[in-house]
Formats: C-alpha cells, sequence, structure tokens
C-alpha cells in the first residue's frame, strides 16, 4: 500500500497542471495540432502590396495550390478578398475555389492535362497556362461555351515546361488565332525564374524573356514571392505578380527571415511532453541509438512524428521550444513521437506546452533549415491526422 500510495504521488507530480497548454477544444486527444491565423495572411498580402510601386503597381494572383500551401484554401480564402485573382494547380482546384465562393479570375497552373479537361472550363474567369502545341489542338477543338484566356509559357532557366525561344513565337500565332476566332481569350506571357532568390538571379533571365516576346502584345506575368521582395523593377515591370510562400508568413530567402521581411507565420504546430525519461551516460536515444547520451540527462518524448509530416531525416539539434524554451531534438524522428532535450527546461514536466514551429521566435523556414529542407514542404507535408485549429475561431477540421 506504501508503495502505490508512493507511486500516486510520483504520478501526480507528473500530470499537466491546471493551467494546462491549450488544446482545440473538440479535436481528437491526442496534444498535437496544428493553428492556422487567416488575420497573418491578409497581413502578409498587404506586405506584398507594399513592395510593389504604388502607381502602376501589378495585379496579384495569391497562388493557393495544394489547398493554399497546407493552410486549408477555406479557412484563408476570407484573407484573400483583396487580391485580384487566385492561381491553383489544375482544374479540380479551380472549380473547388468556386464552390466556395470566389468569383474572380482563376489562372491554373497545369492548364490542360488531356483533351478531356476541355470539358472542365465550364466557368468564367478561367485563366490557362499554356505550356506545349497539344494544349492548343485541344482548346480548337473544345465544345466549351466558355472562352478561358491563355498564358504562353516561356521555358526559361527553369526548363520545367514551357516553350522554348525557338517555338515560342509559332505558339504565339496559333493562340492569336484561336482567340481571332473567339476560341479563347486574351493572350499573355508568362516566365518563372529558377533563381529569384539570388540577388543576381533574374537579370539575365529576364532579358532573354524580354527578347523572346519583344513586340508581341499581351499581358505579361514573372514573378513569384522572390521575386517580389528582391527584385522590385523586374516585377513592377509585369501586369501580373503571383506569391506563394510569402502569403503563408515563410521567407523564400535562406539568408532573410521572415520577420526580417516584415512577414508574420500563419501556421504553427504545437505538441505536448508526453514522457520523461531520465537517460544515462552513454545510453542511446531512439531507434538505432542515434544519440548517445554524453552526461546523465532529461528527455523529454513529443507526441509527434512523420506520419504527421514532421521531417523524419531532421537531425539531433533541429530546434524546439518546450514550455517557452529553445531546446533540441534527439536522435531519430519516429512515427508517432520524437525526444526533445530537458537539459534547458529542468522544469518542464508531462504536459509542458511543445512549439514545433510557427511560434514562439520558431519559424518553419528554421526548422526546414535544420533539416535540409525547405519551408514549403514542411507546411503542405502535414497528413491528415493532424487536426486544425483556426486562430480567432472555433477548431476547423
Amino acid at each position: 500500500m506504501h508503495r502505490l500510495r508512493a507511486y500516486l504521488r510520483a504520478a501526480h507530480a507528473q500530470m499537466p497542471p491546471v493551467n494546462a497548454p491549450y488544446r482545440p477544444e473538440g479535436l481528437i486527444a491526442r496534444p498535437l495540432y496544428a493553428r492556422v491565423d487567416a488575420g497573418a495572411v491578409a497581413h502578409n498580402l498587404a506586405r506584398l502590396r507594399a513592395a510593389l510601386p504604388a502607381a502602376g503597381a501589378p495585379r496579384l494572383w495569391a497562388t493557393v495550390k495544394a489547398d493554399a500551401y497546407g493552410h486549408g484554401l477555406a479557412r484563408v480564402l476570407p484573407a484573400l478578398r483583396d487580391a485580384d485573382g487566385l492561381a491553383v494547380l489544375h482544374l479540380d482546384e479551380a472549380r473547388n475555389c468556386r464552390r466556395l465562393g470566389w468569383r474572380g479570375p482563376v489562372l491554373v497552373y497545369g492548364g490542360l492535362y488531356s483533351q478531356a479537361d476541355t470539358l472542365l472550363l465550364d466557368t468564367p474567369g478561367l485563366h490557362l497556362v499554356i505550356t506545349h502545341a497539344a494544349q492548343l489542338q485541344w482548346l480548337a477543338q473544345s465544345p466549351a461555351a466558355e472562352r478561358p484566356a491563355v498564358w504562353l509559357r516561356f521555358a526559361g532557366d527553369i526548363h520545367h515546361t514551357g516553350f522554348s525561344a525557338d517555338d515560342y513565337r509559332a505558339a504565339f500565332e496559333v493562340a492569336t488565332d484561336l482567340a481571332a476566332r473567339g476560341v479563347i481569350g486574351e493572350v499573355g506571357h508568362l516566365n518563372h525564374y529558377a533563381r529569384a532568390d539570388e540577388a543576381d538571379g533574374v537579370a539575365t533571365a529576364d532579358a532573354q524573356f524580354r527578347e523572346v516576346i519583344r513586340g508581341l502584345p499581351g499581358p505579361v506575368s514573372t514573378s513569384n514571392s522572390a521575386a517580389v521582395l528582391r527584385h522590385g523593377l523586374q516585377a513592377a515591370a509585369t501586369q501580373w505578380v503571383r506569391p506563394g510562400l510569402a502569403l503563408y508568413g515563410a521567407s523564400p530567402f535562406a539568408d532573410r527571415a521572415s520577420s526580417d521581411l516584415g512577414l508574420l507565420p500563419a501556421m504553427s504546430l504545437h505538441s505536448q511532453v508526453v514522457g520523461v525519461q531520465r537517460v544515462k551516460a552513454g545510453a542511446g536515444v531512439g531507434y538505432s541509438g542515434a544519440f548517445l547520451a554524453a552526461e546523465d540527462m532529461a528527455v523529454g518524448i513529443v507526441t509527434c512524428g512523420y506520419a504527421d509530416g514532421y521531417p523524419r531525416h531532421a537531425p539531433t539539434g533541429t530546434p524546439v521550444v518546450v514550455a517557452g524554451m529553445r531546446t533540441r531534438l534527439l536522435g531519430r524522428v519516429s512515427m508517432d513521437m520524437m525526444a526533445v532535450d530537458l537539459g534547458p527546461v529542468p522544469q518542464a514536466a508531462i504536459g509542458a506546452p511543445v512549439t514545433l514551429w510557427g511560434a514562439d521566435g520558431l519559424s518553419v523556414e528554421e526548422v526546414a533549415s535544420s533539416a535540409g529542407t525547405i519551408a514549403a514542404q514542411l507546411l503542405t507535408g502535414l497528413s491528415a491526422r493532424v487536426p486544425v485549429a483556426q486562430a480567432g475561431a472555433g477548431p476547423a477540421r
């Protein structure tokens, strides 16, 4: 009986305090969740507009592909009401924008993947990015009553999709003929820089693009988040810009933090310490003993793993915040949990709050850099089993 009482007293001491950290009401009991702040998206949209010249400023496509970079289009769409248009990957995403109430123009980066996609051209205000000649042939045979605008993509220096310098003008002639016949609407010119995040990464590519389209009528679009924030002259010389990552509060630059750019994180990821281990010097932590304790230490077990979208390859030293104090990941991330160093947080116990990114001074791009990846992969990579709470509103899925 004495042993039982002692055990219960020790267990009670490890229980979360009455003022335990926030857990979204109505969500699953596991204390892992993401929080999305639509107000931050609205702030970042205004910040990107402010980076453009007030007079003759380009219009802005808000890129919302991959369900608004993992934030949930339905959650952030009200914050994008001041955007001039939305940009998505494929026609199903465009139709979802309409279902959610967006009535403005929608740019479809993927254009048409097959001739059957022309049956989906059933809504006004569509803009299709055209990357090869067959897409123009499909449009010529389209039964759709709507006349989408088209943007011819130049392959440029990234060479993902698009027309080469040798083929571009021939494609433009075909497109203008289709426009004259009333099959499509306006014909524009689109480029995507491969190195817009670099200080000298745009000038040569932009000059080549301008030479290819010299003398051709139609609007021009070139600039993503990095180009808008670092190459303002080129961005200002276009009719449309297409920011994505920066809308969600992450820096597109390796050498500049989002806070230095005036951006606010729109997603944060939170968990709790669910176990505490007293590890002896020389003992291993995690699979394969990937971390070996140099001395006796306290290790916190946090409920979050690679099945939740946290990168398995994040190494020891990846920053984590526990109970408001910065510390580090230890060993290998497993499917459902990870280990963290409680040395800097000796008061931490079961129930201590954990920030994995996006709050408490820990940016998603810093975590991504430590893990050898980019912020966009973390934001878009959260799995469906991670519940999402919306800042300033009730919990949502």
